[in-house]
């Protein structure tokens, strides 16, 4: 390794492992594409090198001799093929070449494995714009989405899995001469220990966010000492080759294996996600995705999971300040990549006899149409929609809009007609909205994955709350809102989802929504209900992917 590449990154390991601490706001990579931070011309130069990648071989992986050439991603935005293609590997010698970069990869020092990633996250870095480009027509993610949680938002996450293993494995020390005193003399023993890595990771990552998702558990087990296999969904393998790339770059450069980390795509005719999390190698897995293949992963014998699967997130209504700007930013979480988020809100609890705002009581039906107005007023303005809704990733969400109508209830908003000035045959869908009964339980039981939500209305906001916390208990939750101004109901709230293992966002109006989650300060997903069994970043993800391993000998005099 270089040796000046552990000196080059230390400070930036050392500021992110104390961020991990305070949980106060942190960013190494700045969220604005700015031209004064990023270049004058990094934009253009970005979108004509991702514009150069169409239509083309991905061969910038130092993947050997390759058995096929593989591709299957489309834009969202313009509905045609991208044209990319990768090396295609069978499952055989991405094991066999995982196993072989184990052997290399686990005897380098935890600091020095910390300094080569995040040398590989400067590296990305410079690509956040090409990725950002590779993004929006991968997933549908309009720009700016596509810039921050691809680019620097991804390379936070990514760093704040880093500083976690770094820390855990610098907890203890190395080695020690132990004294027990015996009397008339002393026992003395050398121990020593190593952080001894689990073994072959493989990371499963998902359709609509392709490196935010993914680079968490790829880069929490290769900074403790495990090669990792990246899976990514085949309809969005662009954005994170190009971060698999810059890894293998990274390692080759210092004289390593860059088999340490590969990129596995699947062939059409041949899906190799299953036969790869079933090899008896592979002992840790990283899934984002739905419930289903997420229990599937979980159920693994031999294998130590981190999980992030789909849940019912919910809105709490109980009182309020300012009913407007409460209905603004519900619409905007609702409509925010048209809903496909993992902590997009769907439910939202209303009590039939109204919200209090103020000190007067404002009609459920008055609240339910600021709501729908709200959204109506959003999307239709030409300066916000478009930047808001993006395109809609997967045409099974199109039908889930269309199939939402057979929901026992009211239509309160239904999809409007909405059209890209920029991509004419962009595949879109505003947020529609349902009213249905809390007695009707089948309805809203259940995530309908994008723009749809539902308003439930309840009897009070202690069933509202009930049944939120039902919700996440049975079906999981990864974000819930509520809005009250009493401090009793705010209470009852917090504990009642706490115990839901659910985390809580009150009052927020402005430019902070419930969608949102911060590096080094929020934990995304917690591990505490049926959405996930993980949570990234605490000490727990990066913990079960080594064991710690003690050797003693007496102290020769």
């Amino acid at each position: 390794m270089t040796p000046d590449l552990k000196n080059k990154h230390i400070s930036t390991i050392d500021t992110a492992v104390k961020a991990l601490h305070t949980r106060s706001f942190f960013s190494h990579y700045p969220e604005n594409p700015l031209p004064e931070i990023y270049g004058e011309n990094a934009d253009k130069e970005g979108r004509e090198k991702y514009k150069s990648l169409l239509n083309n071989r991905f061969e910038e992986l130092l993947q050997e001799n390759p058995e096929a050439w593989v591709g299957q991603e489309e834009t969202p935005y313009e509905q045609q093929p991208l044209g990319v293609k990768y090396p295609y590997f069978s499952v055989e010698t991405l094991i066999a070449r995982a196993d072989e970069a184990f052997h290399q990869w686990r005897k380098v020092k935890p600091v020095d494995r910390a300094a080569l990633l995040v040398e590989s996250l400067e590296r990305m870095k410079n690509r956040f714009f090409e990725i950002a480009y590779a993004t929006m027509h991968t997933t549908g993610q309009a720009y700016m989405m596509s810039f921050q949680a691809s680019g620097p938002h991804a390379a936070d996450r990514a760093l704040e899995a880093i500083a976690a293993g770094y820390e855990e494995q610098s907890r203890f020390p190395e080695a020690m001469e132990w004294e027990k005193p015996m009397g008339k003399y002393n026992l003395k023993l050398n121990k020593s220990w190593r952080a001894v890595p689990k073994g072959i990771g493989l990371v499963i990552g998902c359709s609509t966010f392709p490196t935010w998702n993914t680079v968490p558990g790829m880069f929490a087990s290769l900074v403790t000492g495990n090669p990792v296999i990246i899976k990514p969904h085949p309809k969005a393998v662009l954005p994170i080759a190009m971060v698999v790339a810059e890894v293998q770059k990274v390692l080759a450069e210092n004289g390593l294996n860059p088999n340490i980390c590969q990129l596995a795509v699947d062939a059409e005719d041949h899906l190799i996600t299953k036969e790869l999390a079933e090899h008896p190698k592979v002992k840790l897995i990283d899934y984002t995705g739905g419930t289903e293949f997420g229990n599937y992963v979980e159920s693994l014998p031999g294998k130590v999971t981190f999980t992030e699967k789909t849940g019912v997130n919910s809105i709490i209504l109980d009182s309020v300040q300012d009913l407007d700007k409460v209905a603004q930013n519900l619409a905007f979480s609702l409509s925010l990549y048209s809903g496909q988020m993992c902590t997009a809100p769907q439910n939202i609890y209303v009590p039939e006899g109204g919200v209090k705002v103020g000190g007067e009581t404002v009609p459920y039906e008055e609240v339910v149409q600021k709501l729908a107005d709200a959204v109506t007023g959003l999307v239709n303005n030409p300066k916000a929609g478009p930047h808001i809704l993006g395109a809609i990733q997967n045409p099974a969400t199109m039908e889930r809009v269309k199939d939402a109508a057979s929901i026992k209830g009211k239509e309160l908003l239904s999809t409007s007609d909405f059209s890209n000035p920029m991509f004419a045959n962009a595949r879109t869908s505003t947020p529609v909205i349902y009213e249905v009964d809390a007695t009707e339980k089948e309805s809203y039981s259940r995530e309908l994955f994008g723009p749809i939500a539902l308003v439930i209305k309840t009897k009070d906001t202690d069933q509202s709350i009930a049944i939120a916390k039902e919700m996440a208990q049975n079906y999981g939750a990864i974000s819930c809102g509520a809005y009250t101004t009493d401090e009793a109901t705010k209470e009852k709230i917090m504990d009642e989802m706490s115990l839901a293992g659910t985390p809580v966002s009150f009052n927020l109006t402005g430019g902070i929504y419930v969608n949102q989650n911060a590096s080094f300060s929020d934990f995304h997903v917690t591990g505490g209900n049926p959405a996930g069994n993980a949570s990234f970043t605490n000490p727990e993800f990066v913990i079960k992917r080594f064991t710690w391993v003690g050797f003693r000998e007496p102290v020769m005099n």
